[in-house]
């Protein structure tokens, strides 16, 4: 998969692309991160690529002419890819949506900054517009790391264990939070593990593991079971 991030910081990224999964991905080939800078679109000396509001207010409005001419620009560098516009406007991202991105062969991040993008552009381009959360940040680089991180999970090849994803929180059929993990060493300050995933017992641990995941659930975010999912004792 190919991540083309069309940012105004092309720098904030240097030491992102340069870890763990992302790098290893990078090197297997399994996925590409080009960076764009947006002002290599502006026209004037000063490479400005925002102004004023028109209508008066704070802050300055990423101007249309640059932000469109970039994106067409570099839609134009090979088949054009599924273009994403960071944005606390947007649909807010979830797993779902996470795996309908997983399905693209290329994305195409454009990062906002200041108070945001004039209207046009996304009138112009029709991108999908994505937050990944009801906050502000102070631009869109950060929310396009997100979106790579956990996109890149999905695609084959990229973790060490196909099934590692399966079971995560939010997956694919899956609406309960993750069950509790554990590793060595067996006590830590007074904390047991429990003793049933030291059995042996894979059926048991299974039973385990899917009693734990509901409490987790009813505990921490109870919006997530809808009553079919839920036996007749729990409604």
């Amino acid at each position: 998969m190919r991540f083309d991030v069309l940012t105004l910081f092309p720098e904030m990224f240097d030491g992102y692309v340069g870890q763990s999964l992302l790098k290893r991905a990078i090197d297997t080939k399994l996925v590409e991160v080009r960076l764009h800078n947006i002002r290599d679109w502006a026209t004037d000396k000063h490479h400005t690529v925002d102004d004023r509001p028109f209508g008066g207010g704070p802050g300055m409005v990423m101007k249309a002419p640059t932000v469109v001419e970039c994106v067409e620009e570099v839609q134009r560098d090979t088949t054009p890819g599924h273009l994403v516009m960071l944005t606390p406007q947007g649909r807010r991202l979830d797993q779902r949506l996470v795996e309908k991105l997983a399905g693209e062969e290329r994305i195409v991040l454009l990062c906002g900054r200041y108070e945001g993008f004039d209207e046009r552009i996304s009138e112009i381009l029709k991108p999908q517009e994505i937050s990944i959360g009801d906050f502000v940040l102070n631009g869109g680089e950060v929310a396009s790391m997100v979106i790579i991180d956990s996109v890149i999970r999905l695609i084959p090849g990229v973790l060490g264990d196909e099934d590692s994803s399966v079971d995560d929180s939010f997956s694919e059929g899956n609406r309960r939070l993750e069950f509790a993990q554990y590793t060595r060493p067996r006590e830590y300050r007074g904390l047991e593990v429990p003793e049933i995933l030291l059995s042996g017992n894979h059926e048991a641990i299974a039973r385990w593991r899917e009693e734990n995941s509901k409490e987790r659930t009813r505990a921490r975010r109870s919006d997530l079971l809808s009553p079919d999912s839920l036996g007749e004792d729990e409604r």
